[in-house]
């Protein structure tokens, strides 16, 4: 039988996206905007993050996306998981490229907020997101 627990969050420095302490992660440095409800992170990423030759793996794009929708949630609500993730490439990420990541609070109703990012390269759409996120209040 398995035994149902509530989901403690804490946070910590050692998330895989944002962890400052976390020397294998990506230690992405996101900002908060309170009053739009939004969030923005600048990064270059390595080849120790590619998938295929040049390019950085979806996993790693899809995590950054997912974490500037929880950023842009955590203007309203400190604790918060991601619940769905809808995504869509839009185009091959190199590795190595100045990447721009934005993410903003569409809808705050209830448990579930939605909220959406986008990964952009000089100004052009590589990759976005929607995301549907659980609120723990």
């Amino acid at each position: 039988m398995i035994e149902k627990k509530l989901l403690n969050v804490t946070e910590d420095s050692a998330c895989f996206v944002c962890g400052q302490d976390n020397p294998i992660g990506l230690q992405a440095n996101f900002t908060m905007n309170p009053e739009a409800c939004s969030s923005h992170a600048t990064l270059q990423l390595s080849a120790d993050y590619q998938g295929w030759q040049d390019v950085v793996h979806g996993g790693i794009i899809a995590a950054l996306l997912d974490e500037a929708c929880i950023y842009a949630c955590r203007c309203k609500a400190e604790r918060c998981v991601t619940a769905e993730l809808q995504l869509r490439y839009r185009k091959p990420v190199p590795v190595g490229a100045l990447i721009e990541i934005s993410g903003v609070l569409t809808e705050s109703h209830r448990k579930v907020w939605q909220a959406s990012a986008q990964l952009k390269i000089a100004g052009s759409l590589y990759a976005e997101a929607q995301a549907k996120v659980f609120i723990f209040n």
